[in-house]
C-alpha cells in the first residue's frame, strides 16, 4: 500500500459511485444495450467527481472511468505489451489492444465539464501515448466491466473504436512496447490467452459483431 500511495501521490481521477453503475444496470463483460443513455448518466457532471487515485485503487465502492480506445486498420488491430513503466503494475507483460487512461482535473481546463472534459481526456491520452499518421475520429461502441480481478473491480471502461487508413502508428511511451497490428482472427485465436482481460472481452466482441 505504501508503494502504491507513493506512486499515485497527488493524482486525482474521475470516479462514479458503484451505486450509479448498479442503477444504470450492472453487468459483466461488454454492454452495448442502452449505451447512449448509460453514457449520458456516467458523464453527467452531477454523477461523477474526482477522488485521490491511491484511495480509488482500493475502493470498489467507486468505479474509475477509463477510456479504452481500440485502433483498427482494415482487418488488423493495434496491440502492444504493457511495460514496467506503465501505470498499472498488475497488468505488466500482458498484451493489450486498449489505449487510454484516467480522466484528470487537467481535462477540465477552459471550463470543460461532463462529456466535454471526458472527450478532452480521450484526446489527451491518445496524443500522449501514440503518434498517429492522420486525423482520426473515435466512436463509443460499448461499456466494459470485469469484476473477476482487483483491477476490474475498481474500473469501468468506455470502449472507443478508431478506424485508421494507415498502420504507420508509433508509440510515444516506453510502457507501450512491441507495438504492431495483427489480424483480428489471430488475436481471437493463438494470442487470445496472452491478452489482458479487458482486451479479451473487446476482441471477442469485435470478432462476433464487427467482421470485415
Amino acid at each position: 500500500m505504501l508503494r502504491r500511495m507513493s506512486k499515485y501521490a497527488g493524482e486525482q481521477v474521475l470516479v462514479v459511485p458503484r451505486a450509479l453503475f448498479e442503477e444504470i444496470g450492472a453487468f459483466s463483460g461488454i454492454r452495448t444495450t442502452d449505451l447512449e443513455a448509460g453514457i449520458a448518466r456516467l458523464l453527467d457532471p452531477q454523477s461523477h467527481f474526482f477522488m485521490d487515485r491511491a484511495t480509488a485503487e482500493d475502493d470498489p465502492s467507486h468505479k474509475q472511468l477509463i477510456p479504452y480506445c481500440i485502433f483498427r486498420c482494415e482487418d488488423r488491430i493495434l496491440h502492444y505489451t504493457r511495460g514496467k513503466s506503465g501505470g498499472e503494475s498488475r497488468l505488466h507483460a500482458k498484451i493489450s489492444v486498449g489505449v487510454g487512461g484516467h480522466v484528470n482535473p487537467v481535462d477540465m481546463d477552459g471550463g470543460k465539464t461532463g462529456a466535454d472534459a471526458y472527450h478532452a481526456a480521450v484526446t489527451r491520452e491518445i496524443e500522449e501515448e501514440l503518434n498517429l499518421p492522420e486525423e482520426h475520429e473515435h466512436r463509443i461502441i460499448a461499456l466494459l466491466n470485469d469484476e473477476s480481478n482487483p483491477v476490474g473491480q475498481v474500473h469501468l471502461g468506455i470502449v472507443h473504436l478508431v478506424d485508421l487508413k494507415s498502420d504507420a502508428v508509433f508509440s510515444r511511451e516506453d510502457a507501450l512496447s512491441d507495438l504492431g497490428f495483427t489480424s483480428l482472427a489471430e488475436l481471437n485465436g493463438p494470442l487470445f490467452d496472452r491478452l489482458e482481460t479487458w482486451s479479451q472481452f473487446c476482441i471477442r466482441h469485435l470478432a462476433e459483431n464487427l467482421p470485415q
